[in-house]
């Protein structure tokens, strides 16, 4: 099974995601790929959307190996006692001003959406290790919404089983032992620009400010 581009895969999701159509929801995008995906989601069921924003830790000696993850107002950190609170400390400094300066970026000072009792439906253009994004779901039930859904194209079948386990729901049309990265299920796999997610976002927050 091949999408033919994001809109596709789209299209898939919300057939998938109608149960959730009267909920009080939130679609949390992942830039920059599931900008797209989460704008046709939220334009369609008329819900509000931001961006999700994490970033791993990673190990002093080896960057790939996380061992924790920054989000905006949050950070969750695993047990490496031999790792100095120092290092700790600053690459969640550093990590995060990174993470403010992006989000700035992409919707200039609007403040992030309340979270609490309310269905969270995080979305990407597919998973592939989902080590990062079982980290924010963490940080995500800290802010006690009402359920916590992930809703993505395409995911490798290990990811799919480990973070459905820490989800309400786990909504994927294409789970695959055959996982070879993400593009690789997409026609058209064209990159997603800074400013595409600017002018996305921008759209979303018109067409919020006319539902209100």
């Amino acid at each position: 099974m091949q999408y033919t581009d994001r809109y596709d895969a789209s299209l898939k999701l919300i057939s998938l995601l109608k149960k959730f159509k009267n909920d009080k929801s939130v679609v949390l995008a992942i830039p920059r790929g599931g900008v797209p995906i989460g704008y046709y989601i939220a334009r369609t069921f008329h819900f509000p959307m931001d961006l999700l924003l994490a970033k791993k830790i990673g190990h002093p000696s080896n960057k790939e190996l996380a061992i924790g993850a920054v989000s905006l107002e949050d950070e969750i950190i695993d047990d490496y006692p031999y790792i100095s609170r120092d290092y700790i400390e600053d690459q969640i400094f550093e990590i995060r001003e990174s993470l403010k300066q992006r989000y700035k970026k992409f919707l200039g000072n609007r403040s992030p959406i309340d979270l609490k009792n309310k269905t969270v439906i995080i979305v990407d253009d597919g998973i592939a290790t989902g080590n990062t994004l079982m980290a924010a779901i963490k940080m995500i039930r800290r802010k006690l919404p009402k359920k916590i859904v992930i809703a993505v194209p395409v995911s490798p079948t290990d990811s799919a089983r480990k973070i459905k386990a820490e989800v309400d729901e786990f909504i994927c049309p294409l789970i695959t032992s055959d996982f070879v990265g993400v593009g690789a299920y997409y026609l058209d796999f064209t990159q997603v620009t800074d400013e595409e997610v600017i002018l996305i976002m921008n759209e979303i927050n018109s067409l919020e400010n006319k539902n209100n």
